[in-house]
């Protein structure tokens, strides 16, 4: 077996940043499938994570096809990952929400777009999985609808085929992240809301599969708005608030 170096924990031992990290070994190990990975208890420990946040981020992965798991056996590598992101290390290191908001509302319209003329059937298939995920969850589960949120965009931003465009998502999505801001995204998000996202997300997916770049970004458009006025009625009211 293959020896796996150590990562670096970060702070926040949720999902999310166990899912980082997880993307991160396996970018190290991309052209070793079939490998295994270390056990669940091994990822728990150099995380400093929940069991329950390791299992949450090896679900998304596996539902990505980057990773496959086998009961008494273990958790591989496979298929290999496609290419990462290029690594953008001039990027501001201070930001705030509305600046995220401002710059995805400019980003993921495109995204969408070239999404909609490269992305694959697989992709597409994925896509579709990962709403029927997010339609089961609950809406009180917030770490959960995060997670696989994210992850619903993330694999628009890898069908869009840019990998620049995608190191660009990756920064802005991490920096929507950050648990100083959870209690805001929290509180902008209400059954009703999640609801409308919900349609949002179902017609990209529609306008993705039938190549209509257009029509796709245009709905991107509309669902990011819908999220930012969302997060500055929260934003309002917390500073009614303080």
């Amino acid at each position: 077996m293959a020896e796996f170096p150590e990562v670096i924990p970060l702070p926040e031992g949720s999902s999310a940043s166990a899912l980082e990290q997880l993307r991160q070994l396996l970018a190290q190990h991309s052209g070793q499938p079939g490998e295994a990975l270390p056990t669940e208890r091994e990822l728990c420990r150099r995380f400093s994570a929940g069991r329950r946040a390791v299992r949450r981020a090896l679900d998304v992965l596996e539902e990505e096809g980057r990773i496959w798991r086998k009961q008494g056996k273990g958790t591989f590598i496979g298929p290999e990952a496609p290419a990462q992101p290029l690594m953008l290390q001039a990027l501001p290191k201070q930001s705030n929400l509305l600046e995220v908001m401002e710059a995805r509302l400019q980003l993921e319209p495109g995204l969408v777009r070239y999404a909609a003329l490269r992305a694959t059937p697989e992709q597409i298939a994925l896509l579709h999985r990962i709403l029927e995920r997010l339609r089961q969850l609950d809406d009180h589960d917030a770490d959960q609808v995060e997670l696989w949120d994210s992850a619903f965009h993330r694999t628009i931003a890898e069908a869009a085929g840019n990998r620049l465009m995608l190191g660009l998502f990756d920064a802005v999505d991490a920096i929507r992240r950050d648990p100083s801001w959870l209690h805001l995204r929290q509180q902008a998000r209400t059954g009703e809301r999640l609801a409308h996202y919900d349609d949002h997300h179902h017609r990209i997916v529609q306008h993705i599969a039938a190549r209509q770049p257009a029509e796709g970004a245009a709905v991107m458009h509309e669902h990011l708005l819908a999220l930012h006025q969302a997060l500055l009625a929260a934003i309002t009211h917390h500073e009614g608030e303080a």
